[in-house]
């Protein structure tokens, strides 16, 4: 896979075409126009959620990473991101294949830490 294919795993035009429409429709335009494009700021969110790194080691060609971060943040409290993969997979039948859980998001019973045999008493002289 090239640098060019890691950095941005869509084309622009089929960004533009499936991708653009919904982030467009969900936004209330006030003020100046975005100083980061939103195919960058989509392809940057990818990058994190791909690689895992903090916000602060987005490769520049994304842009700034705080602006990123900003729309990120902005999309996820008003649904866009969800909206976006909800109507990927209704539209194009995408499906997906990985599942990334963490200790974060698994309850486990305070019994379930798996230690052999469970959890003994801790006695005086040996015992337990």
């Amino acid at each position: 896979m090239q640098e060019n294919e890691q950095l941005y795993p869509i084309s622009e035009a089929v960004f533009n075409q499936k991708v653009l429409p919904i982030i467009e429709g969900h936004y209330i335009w006030k003020g100046h126009p975005p100083k980061v494009s939103h195919y960058q700021v989509f392809c940057g969110i990818l990058y994190i959620l791909r690689t895992g790194c903090p916000w602060w080691d987005l490769p520049e060609a994304y842009g700034y990473w705080h602006v990123v971060y900003d729309q990120f943040s902005w999309g996820s409290r008003r649904g866009l991101w969800a909206k976006i993969l909800l109507s990927l997979q209704n539209k194009e039948g995408l499906t997906f294949n990985e599942v990334i859980i963490d200790s974060t998001t698994m309850k486990v019973h305070r019994h379930g830490g798996g230690q052999k045999g469970g959890s003994r008493p801790q006695g005086r002289g040996g015992q337990g």
